[in-house]
């Protein structure tokens, strides 16, 4: 009002204080109201409530002449104009039943307590010119204004990304494909009470603040330093990761607000803080402010909005002591993108937890049931050993089953260290004959190597021997004279020419061989006598 920017005027009308006569207008409201659209250049008018112009006027055949005439000078004036007006009697939308058709919007708002809960809604009833949803909204009152409820995407057009995010748990990782969750994918983990829930979620929520990445989670059951302290005993420090300011756990009961409240807060909180990760921690605590359908029609729209910011969102749910999912959470896993299921199963006089993954879209995932344990380091996944007859074994009757399979193990390794003891024995045996052998062999081997070089040595004497006496027979072989046969020691020479003699004589080709002792006449082949030495 200081900027000369709105313009208010009061109108009071008492019935005590009109006297009907004669015909009623509204011209006096007119000059007053183009009195205030003109001292601001208003371009909006709003007029709370028309009812109070009417109250102290009987004749409904005026009143509805003068509100014709009231739409027409706004239409006229060319302002946008919000008319409030109290619902009609039986079924009506308006007291005069003519507003509506003379609106060019006309807005229906509801306030209804079910269950001792009030709950606003509002409806479209039509929009000229156009396209407008005709379905019931809730919407809230608060310090911020006037905020209208999301409702669920009917485009179903959100991004999505093939980005992986780890659950935290290196056994739950494995079980999908090893990488853990998609980004901006809804997860739904369900459980009885004291399965583990909130520890997994802590889990995942650590995993991410050491990534780097902001993180908001809303508590329902505990505080936030309750949450602290507990997750502090499985290793997992939250406190750090809020001092950092990467997590931001936001504590409410459900009793203390309407569903309504708790959607525009979650939503006001996630636009503030612009998480990576959001936990809602239970789902299932909100059913005591409405029925199983509001809550699953809750959970549908955070869904939606989660999945269009590309936030991944862990909501965790209670389910009952003989492991069937509430309706709440089976309506809200056919939205999810993973179901993770928590059980306790009791078997010799003890209860053990086990985890199943439901369902995982877009990746390969496990269809094993495992179980695990919350130890002070965290939550560990443990292989559940099954019998012949398909019987899991779980808790004391695994460490059992293990302390005997180490058992087996530790004596079929002794028997094959016993063998292997008794094999080298044997090898070295063996190792040591072969020895002795080549030892023998060497030695023999050197004898036969040494009488074959004998022999050798021998073979060449002879042949050299051979060869000598060859050079010597080629060299003393001649042709001999027959001129005498007292003389055997007159030679001829090689051409035939006798040394004693100056005649040359016929010579017959003789050839000597010397006997040791005595001196032998020969015949030759060819019948030649001749004397040989």
């Amino acid at each position: 009002m200081a900027q000369n920017k709105i313009f208010l005027d009061q109108v009071v009308i008492e019935r005590s204080n009109i006297e009907e006569t004669g015909e009623y207008d509204l011209e006096g409201l007119f000059v007053r109201l183009g009195f205030a659209i003109d001292s601001v250049g208003a371009k909006r008018i709003v007029l709370d409530t028309i009812e109070a112009l009417f109250a102290g006027l009987s004749n409904a055949g005026i009143v509805r002449s003068e509100l014709r005439r009231l739409f027409r000078w706004l239409k006229d004036k060319g302002v946008t104009a919000v008319i409030t007006a109290e619902q009609g009697q039986q079924g009506e939308l308006t007291r005069y039943g003519l507003e509506e058709y003379v609106s060019d919007c006309v807005i229906l708002l509801d306030n209804r307590v079910k269950d001792e809960l009030s709950t606003r809604r509002m409806r479209i009833i039509k929009y000229r010119g156009s396209k407008h949803g005709t379905n019931e909204y809730p919407f809230v009152i608060d310090e911020r204004g006037f905020s209208v409820l999301p409702v669920t995407s009917l485009s179903l057009e959100h991004a999505v990304s093939t980005e992986r995010v780890s659950t935290g748990i290196a056994g739950l990782d494995e079980m999908m494909d090893g990488k853990g969750y998609f980004k901006g994918s809804s997860i739904l983990l369900v459980g009885m009470a004291g399965t583990g829930k909130t520890s997994v979620a802590a889990h995942f929520v650590d995993a991410a603040c050491r990534r780097g990445q902001r993180c908001l989670y809303f508590a329902s059951e505990e505080s936030p330093q309750q949450i602290i302290r507990n997750m502090r005993s499985i290793s997992i420090d939250l406190e750090n990761h809020i001092k950092r300011g990467l997590l931001h756990i936001q504590a409410a009961r459900p009793s203390m607000q309407g569903l309504e409240i708790h959607l525009v807060t979650m939503q006001r909180a996630t636009n503030e803080f612009k998480p990576d990760i959001v936990v809602v921690d239970a789902l299932t605590d909100y059913i005591s402010m409405g029925s199983a359908h509001d809550v699953r029609t809750m959970a549908l729209r955070l869904v939606d909005f989660f999945k269009s910011s590309q936030i991944t969102a862990l909501f965790t749910a209670l389910i009952a002591a003989h492991n069937e999912p509430t309706d709440m959470a089976v309506g809200i896993s056919s939205a999810s993108d993973v179901w993770i299921r928590l059980t306790n199963v009791e078997s010799n006089l003890e209860s053990n937890r086990v985890i199943t993954l439901v369902k995982s879209r877009g990746m390969p995932h496990s269809n094993q049931m495992r179980e695990f344990s919350i130890t002070n380091k965290g939550v560990v996944l443990l292989d559940i050993p099954v019998t012949g007859t398909g019987e899991m074994l779980l808790g004391s009757a695994r460490i059992a089953r293990q302390e005997q399979e180490k058992a087996e193990a530790l004596r079929r390794q002794q028997e094959a260290e016993a063998k292997q003891r008794t094999l080298d024995q044997k090898r070295k045996a063996l190792e040591s004959q072969v020895e002795s052998l080549k030892a023998a062999f060497d030695v023999e081997a050197e004898e036969i190597n040494t009488d074959i070089s004998k022999e050798k040595q021998r073979a060449k004497a002879l042949a050299n021997g051979v060869k000598r006496l060859q050079e010597k027979r080629t060299a003393r072989s001649t042709y001999g004279c027959l001129h005498t046969q007292t003389n055997p020691g007159i030679w001829c020479n090689s051409m035939g020419v006798c040394t004693n003699v100056r005649s040359t004589l016929t010579l017959i080709p003789i050839r000597l061989r010397r006997v040791p002792t005595e001196w032998v006449w020969r015949e030759l082949d060819w019948g030649v006598l001749h004397h040989s030495r």
